[in-house]
């Protein structure tokens, strides 16, 4: 089997180049921006009628995308997101090679669910952000292109190279720093959100269960559990041997009793404490995925734990100490 991988450098395209690369009966081609790829071609610039050639020289059977940006302002998510997408599709619906298509969606494109709730794939997307919108754009140009194609909704990816500016790891991140200064105490704010934490490698093996299936439509991939900030810190502190307290900047203190009278830091800081920090995804204090479709239309569960996952991540920040 023939795959064209396309983001192959990203936190996600390096597992599933990884996992592709694995299986002897597929013969991949990384196509990207950077230098190490096999073909160098940017997404969101190119034109359809360029890709399109490149698609019947190569012939695929399946096209995976896993290209794409998390961060920057509307106009660059709307471009790496939505308008490399359509580039995509257009290609491949003026080629000749009748190639199979999986995108790689995210969770953001749901915004905020009901706390207890699991998000199904029949939920009404209310993204929270540009981010979320860009991806669900691309979603829906997927789902409406006509092509034999799938989307994964991968919920919060962690694992190692989780990259740095991510909510875990930012966490594994400050966690080095205060161990590296002997620092006894951790001051984080954000942990009262729960999210359901899915690793790369389990990300990544449904997508190559994806290429492989004949299914269509959205299908979630998370862990089916969401997991709260706080308790994930303090797995990681665990894992990493950090001894130190945990002190969360949006737990609100106790009251003082009415009529006390406040000092002007005690004020401040109970305005701060009060006042969740934003979380990047725009999907608010809670959201579970219901992994049932995965399991039944691409025999796909998760096999890594939290834990070994945060381990992991663990590991590579510790080579920085």
């Amino acid at each position: 089997m023939r795959v064209l991988l396309l983001g192959a450098n990203g936190f996600l395209g390096r597992f599933v180049a990884d996992r592709l690369l694995a299986d002897p009966a597929v013969h991949l081609t990384a196509l990207g921006r950077g230098d190490d790829a096999d073909v160098r071609f940017d997404l969101a610039s190119g034109s359809p009628g360029a890709l399109t050639r490149f698609l019947d020289a190569v012939h695929p059977g399946v096209v995976v995308n896993c290209a794409g940006a998390t961060r920057g302002g509307a106009r660059d998510l709307t471009r790496h997101n939505t308008v490399a997408v359509a580039t995509v599709c257009e290609a491949m619906r003026r080629s000749g090679c009748s190639a199979r298509l999986v995108q790689v969606g995210c969770a953001s494109e749901y915004g905020p669910s009901q706390p207890g709730s699991s998000t199904g794939e029949d939920a009404v997307p209310r993204p929270g952000g540009p981010y979320g919108v860009s991806k669900l754009a691309a979603t829906e140009l997927v789902l409406g292109s006509g092509l034999d194609a799938v989307v994964l909704r991968v919920f919060s990816p962690v694992g190692p190279g989780t990259p740095a500016g991510s909510p875990i790891g930012r966490l594994a991140e400050t966690m080095r720093r205060a161990m590296q200064s002997g620092d006894a105490e951790l001051r984080l704010s954000g942990l009262g959100v729960q999210r359901d934490f899915v690793d790369v490698r389990d990300v990544a093996r449904a997508v190559h269960a994806a290429s492989l299936s004949a299914a269509q439509g959205v299908v979630n991939i998370g862990t089916g559990r969401a997991v709260r900030l706080r308790d994930a810190a303090a797995v990681l502190a665990r894992v990493a041997g950090y001894m130190g307290a945990l002190h969360e900047l949006d737990t609100p203190p106790a009251r003082l009793p009415i009529g006390a009278p406040r000092t002007s830091t005690e004020s401040v800081v109970e305005h701060l404490a009060a006042t969740p920090s934003p979380y990047p995804d725009g999907c608010g204090a809670w959201q579970q995925a219901d992994v049932r479709t995965a399991r039944d239309r691409l025999g796909w569960r998760p096999r890594i734990n939290l834990e070994e996952s945060l381990a992991d991540i663990w590991m590579e920040a510790a080579c920085r100490i």
